[in-house]
């Protein structure tokens, strides 16, 4: 038997885990090369498998996260053994704290060496490692379990509440071969990997008997909402029952901010007034204050209030988890939206007058007062100033998605630039942590073909600026745009002992722009609304990969928001 018919009567660990990939609808590869997956790599490029290369595997990670997100599919990222594991290690975890659909896949050492801990390149138990950090873990040591091993992960990455799965894969399992034959038919296509899941009637409703008594409704939409992609039932139930709705920040634009039943702009009014608030795939984490204290100034029912709560949510534990929940409604956002819409029958009474009319009250003194701050022209440019440019370029061209991430450049923003259609928002998620950028740009350009807008803090920026260097290679319609205040919240502090500098300065008129120059993208420096604005709006309309230093007053930021309560001796200023 020569080679050539060897060859073809026999199939390898690589081309079964690419088939694999491609059977469950999988395209495209975040990935950083090296021992032991280079060779896959190769393979499955020349097999017609995108494959997007970074410079460090967190990045790839938080692109893979991302991607899960974007596509209901889950985002697939590779890395190497030990180090590399351990960097997208970071991305994995806070892709499941995210609900992200994503599966980090890594070569490791050969089990027999790591279990008596013998000294292998590269050894470590990542299987061991990954296991508390994610929705599921699984290692396959044998090529005919290739295909159960991608079936198990993909399916556990999507059903219920989707986050992160780590599958191991030894090095030597990918030089394994089998024959062809048996090896194609231990391939699984996963069938209805999210099934729909039914709310109980008697939950239905309860939730909508609770809806009926409130004189002071609120619906909060979170990114839950944004993933299940039930924009038509969500936005018919909020236009037929009226209610007035607060957008967590990555479920912006599943209705306009623009909206009329929009209460971002009265949204402590609405927080503390609220007597029954339903939360659609949102959680009452630390971005919604536990669902209680000052916040929230009706005051839970258990705390002796009137506020109640309706939770929709795939997960049954995720109920009373802050405070007690009145009406849980547990299954998939759009099978609930559809029920509760079945429900509401022709009779519906929209909440009082004087309830939605206050909102509207505060909304239009809020947005009077911005609007007075937004025309404002100071020169350096301040964080407003600077996103009014970014709030009309998006305005004109809702179908841009906004990656954000920062301090102040994300408190702002959050709040200046209005979303228009669901999904373009990619920021910091529920961790807040900071390093996303690039990696979620990536993600961003690649899944969609649509201009991308990344607004990056300094110090965000930081953290995966390199891989404008993977934007330039890929030539990504990608846009940065640093908010460049020369330090940490500010650039002025001081080191009171004179001998450096201070933990949270930069090197002052750092010149970011000359990074995308390097890697033979557009980079351009913008002092003025006017020159960001130019800058912007050739970036968007020329799809070239382009970064711009936007030069922001160095005393202008403040140590923000939730950062500030948890640092005592910033407290103590206070």
């Amino acid at each position: 038997m020569t080679t050539e018919t060897l060859e073809r009567e026999t199939i390898d660990g690589f081309h079964l885990v690419i088939d694999a990939l491609k059977l469950n609808d999988i395209d495209t590869i975040f990935a950083l090369p090296g021992i032991p997956i280079t060779d896959f790599l190769r393979i499955a490029q020349a097999e017609g498998m995108k494959v997007i290369s970074f410079r460090h595997e967190q990045h790839a990670g938080n692109a893979a996260a991302a991607a899960g997100f974007l596509t209901q599919k889950p985002g697939i990222c590779f890395t190497v053994s030990a180090p590399g594991f351990l960097n997208g290690l970071t991305a994995l975890a806070n892709a499941t704290t995210n609900c992200f659909p994503m599966i980090l896949i890594s070569g490791s050492s050969e089990r027999e060496i790591v279990d008596l801990q013998q000294g292998d390149y590269e050894e470590m138990d990542q299987l061991a490692i990954a296991k508390p950090l994610c929705k599921a873990a699984f290692r396959v040591l044998h090529a005919e379990d290739i295909g159960v091993g991608i079936a198990r992960a993909v399916r556990s990455a999507l059903s219920g509440r989707p986050g992160g799965v780590y599958l191991d894969l030894p090095a030597k399992l990918f030089a394994q071969s089998i024959d062809r034959e048996a090896g194609q038919n231990s391939l699984i296509k996963v069938v209805d990997p999210a099934p729909r899941q039914i709310p109980a009637p008697d939950a239905v409703e309860r939730a909508l008997a609770l809806l009926k008594g409130a004189k002071k409704p609120l619906v909060i939409l979170g990114k839950g909402a944004a993933y299940a992609r039930a924009d038509d039932e969500i936005r018919s139930f909020i236009e037929k029952t009226g209610i007035p709705y607060l957008p967590m920040s990555m479920a912006k634009g599943l209705l306009p901010d623009n909206h009329g039943q929009s209460a971002s702009a009265a949204r402590s009014y609405v927080l503390a007034e609220a007597d029954v608030v339903m939360l659609v795939g949102a959680r009452l984490n630390w971005l919604l204050s536990h669902g209680k204290g000052k916040t929230w100034g009706a005051g839970s029912a258990k705390e002796g209030g009137n506020q109640q709560f309706i939770q929709v949510d795939i997960s049954p534990t995720e109920a009373d988890s802050n405070v007690a929940i009145a009406a849980p409604l547990v299954g998939d956002i759009g099978s609930c939206i559809a029920a509760l819409n079945a429900g509401l029958g022709n009779g519906w009474q929209k909440p009082p007058a004087d309830w939605t009319g206050g909102i509207a009250d505060r909304k239009d003194k809020n947005l009077t007062k911005m609007a007075e701050t937004l025309a404002k022209n100071p020169s350096p440019m301040n964080f407003h100033s600077a996103l009014n440019v970014i709030r009309e370029a998006v305005k004109a061209r809702p179908d841009a998605i906004v990656v954000n991430e920062g301090a102040n450049t994300l408190d702002f923003a959050r709040s200046i630039v209005d979303m228009y259609e669901p999904r373009k928002r990619l920021d910091v998620g529920t961790w807040g942590i900071m390093g996303i950028g690039m990696g979620f740009a990536v993600a961003a350009a690649v899944t969609t073909g649509k201009p991308v807008i990344a607004i990056e803090g300094d110090s965000a920026f930081g953290f995966s600026g390199m891989e404008v260097e993977t934007i330039c290679r890929y030539n990504l319609p990608v846009c940065v745009i640093v908010f460049n205040n020369n330090g940490i919240y500010k650039g002025t502090d001081v080191n009171p002992l004179g001998d450096a500098m201070a933990p949270t300065q930069f090197v002052k008129e750092a010149r970011y722009e000359m990074m995308m120059q390097a890697f033979g993208g557009v980079g351009v420096r913008a002092d003025t609304p006017e020159q960001l604005k130019k800058a912007l709006d050739e970036a968007v309309s020329s799809g070239k990969p382009t970064l711009i230093n936007a030069i922001i007053d160095e005393t202008a930021g403040t140590e923000s928001g939730r950062i500030t309560s948890l640092n005592p001796a910033m407290a103590k200023k206070k």
